[in-house]
């Protein structure tokens, strides 16, 4: 059976100085055959149906452009060089039965070192990981990356999002697992206890406030 080629269609976007990194997993296998949607952008994160941008754009109040042009990718990466946020998701390929986007149909996946990454980019001193550590998640393939270094990732808050801190020579980088900010993920979400709570309270009206009131610490810090 021919397995679909899902290759990143995007090198990691990191400014010189940045002094954060959003990693995740792949974009839908629409960005790496170039059939865009209308409302997709052809960058990081572009999927209409993603709401990275919509959250960013929460936090920093931003006028993004929602349309597949060089403004909207413009727009984007003016935003992550001035606030210093760097984007390398960590898998560069990947074999798929089924041509869709969830982590789980992930098959013979080929990891981006991100440890020599880090080793290259000595200011960035955060990971921030959209999705955790659940099979094929980014914190997953990190964890497998670490091993080839023979490094661990020790945990300093057990509490959901989950952070963990790295030493690498000597140098500390912490890391955190945001709820990922996918459409799939918004029924994750909703069973959610704290965002059942949250919203009983009023102070989140639905899964993407809550996203915007997880991010925020972690963005602005």
């Amino acid at each position: 059976k021919k397995m679909f080629k899902h290759s990143h269609p995007y090198p990691a976007f990191i400014p010189d100085n940045a002094t954060k990194l959003i990693v995740g997993t792949l974009p839908p296998p629409r960005f790496t055959t170039g059939h865009l949607k209308p409302g997709d952008v052809n960058f990081c994160y572009g999927s209409r149906d993603g709401q990275l941008w919509k959250i960013l754009s929460d936090i920093f109040n931003l006028d993004l452009t929602y349309k597949n042009t060089l403004v909207a990718i413009n727009q984007r990466k003016t935003f992550l060089k001035t606030h210093k946020i760097g984007i390398c998701d960590m898998v560069a390929v990947a074999y798929r039965e089924k041509i869709d986007a969830s982590d789980l149909g992930i098959k013979q996946p080929e990891l981006r070192d991100l440890i020599a990454i880090l080793k290259q980019h000595e200011s960035i001193k955060q990971l921030l990981f959209m999705g955790g550590n659940t099979k094929n998640g980014p914190e997953y393939f990190f964890r497998k990356v670490l091993k080839n270094y023979d490094l661990k990732l020790e945990q300093t808050e057990a509490k959901t999002p989950k952070e963990h801190r790295l030493l690498l020579d000597g140098r500390e980088i912490k890391t955190v697992s945001l709820t990922a900010p996918s459409g799939a993920a918004n029924r994750a979400v909703g069973s959610m206890q704290l965002y059942k709570v949250m919203k009983k309270k009023s102070l989140v009206g639905n899964t993407l406030e809550f996203r915007v009131w997880q991010y925020k610490p972690y963005f602005l810090s």
